[in-house]
């Protein structure tokens, strides 16, 4: 049952859960008291006792200022505070056979200090990890209080599946060309800053169209409007003034993101958690159910943030993606050549392509806020999925050690040391 308590990610809240460039002082155990939270038994926890006691005021009304403790009951039970829509598999099961490799000599450095992924695998902040090369798995390590069954919120990931969707849109037709312009779909839009922007400077985040993406501002444009959705959103970015050209200056944009997943929509005229399961989640053949957050009770999902899957089919995700959009049986869901188009850098940014963040030498990765990672290594046929409940939302030392653990193991199946 969903909590009838839907409010509970405010505006300026929800305006940080879909940025990926919040500063690190969202979310710290010290908001709440880390001597408390500390002492907090993970075990006493429930999701009933955690509304109960948001309702009542005893604790922050935002998932980035819970103590760790409680946001690890939260993140994995998003549908109980906050409206979404379902996204349900079928009969079809893509399966991945379990052959673990040994990765006790892997080593990893962060600074001048090297560790081993077993010390890695030990961080509290690490809910689980599942290395997958050609369809089977590698390593698989949860924490105590997680498993194969557990959903976990992905935050900004979800762009990434957004651009995968984009390239349904485009492979089914209903849109035309990446070169086409966001007044075509959103014809609300016409006469602004957005009659020149294309829907692949969206996907670049390179509008060109101003905006204000400082959190510490409540004046800010993603202070004011980074939770909108539907006319609310189009409202506020048709008043908004060009700054550059289109296409040439990368400035992270959570309302544009937003402003993605409503271009979906108008293109497929329906919502994009059905899109997602008649596209991907049925026919790819993922494990478990999935949801996908949304502004209100039976509204728009946010084109930028927050589907909530297992682990599992976060690998899944990246699979789709290392394969280009083909599905097991040979059909086609993305246009042929997406996905190297999707992870080609961009002029603006190089480490940045269609909503996706790109790494050194062919990788890249879908990247979320707390530690959430599909990162994806051609190379190797690869695919490292990631829930974490990292100590802040951006910025931690945990965020160091997951990322240069991320390269480690890539940089380990590339050269075939497992055994």
């Amino acid at each position: 049952m969903i909590l009838a308590r839907y409010n509970w990610i405010n505006a300026t809240i929800f305006s940080a859960v879909l940025g990926l460039s919040c500063p690190a002082a969202f979310a710290d155990d010290s908001d709440q008291g880390a001597a408390g939270a500390q002492a907090t038994s993970i075990a006493a926890l429930s999701k009933e006792s955690i509304a109960a006691r948001i309702r009542d005021g005893d604790l922050s009304d935002s998932p980035l200022f819970l103590p760790t403790a409680e946001r690890r009951v939260v993140f994995a039970n998003i549908e109980y505070f906050s409206p979404v829509r379902g996204v349900v598999p079928d009969e079809t099961l893509y399966t991945l056979e379990r052959d673990l490799q040994d990765f006790s000599a892997l080593t990893y450095t962060v600074g001048d200090e090297t560790f081993t992924l077993d010390e890695f695998l030990a961080q509290s902040s690490l809910m689980g990890l599942l290395v997958v090369s050609d369809d089977r798995i590698a390593l698989e390590h949860y924490a105590q209080d997680h498993g194969p069954s557990s959903r976990w919120i992905t935050f900004s990931v979800t762009k990434s599946v957004t651009s995968l969707l984009i390239g349904a849109a485009l492979e089914d037709g209903f849109i035309g060309s990446l070169e086409d312009k966001v007044t075509d779909y959103l014809p609300r839009l016409r006469g602004s800053a957005y009659d020149e922007v294309s829907i692949l400077n969206l996907l670049n985040m390179a509008s060109g169209v101003a905006w204000n993406e400082d959190y510490t501002d409540p004046e800010s444009d993603v202070s004011i409007a980074g939770t909108f959705n539907g006319v609310a959103l189009t409202d506020h970015l048709k008043k908004l003034p060009r700054e550059h050209p289109p296409g040439e200056v990368f400035n992270y944009n959570t309302g544009e993101s937003n402003l993605t997943g409503e271009v979906l929509r108008a293109a497929i005229g329906n919502n994009a958690s059905s899109y997602l399961t008649a596209k991907i989640w049925q026919p790819f053949g993922m494990q478990a159910d999935a949801t996908w957050l949304t502004n209100t009770l039976n509204g728009s999902e946010t084109g930028g943030c927050c589907i909530s899957a297992t682990l599992e089919d976060y690998s899944r995700i990246g699979l789709f993606a290392l394969n280009d959009g083909v599905l097991p049986n040979g059909d086609r869901v993305l246009p042929e050549g997406w996905m190297q188009a999707s992870t080609e850098p961009f002029a603006g940014n190089e480490n940045y392509g269609y909503l996706w963040w790109l790494y050194p030498d062919g990788r890249y990765s879908a990247s979320g806020i707390f530690g959430q990672k599909i990162f994806v290594d051609p190379a190797s046929r690869t695919v490292i999925a990631v829930h974490s409940n990292a100590e802040t939302a951006t910025g931690s030392a945990y965020a160091e050690h997951l990322n240069a653990a991320l390269l480690a193991i890539s940089e380990h199946m590339r050269a075939g040391d497992g055994s």
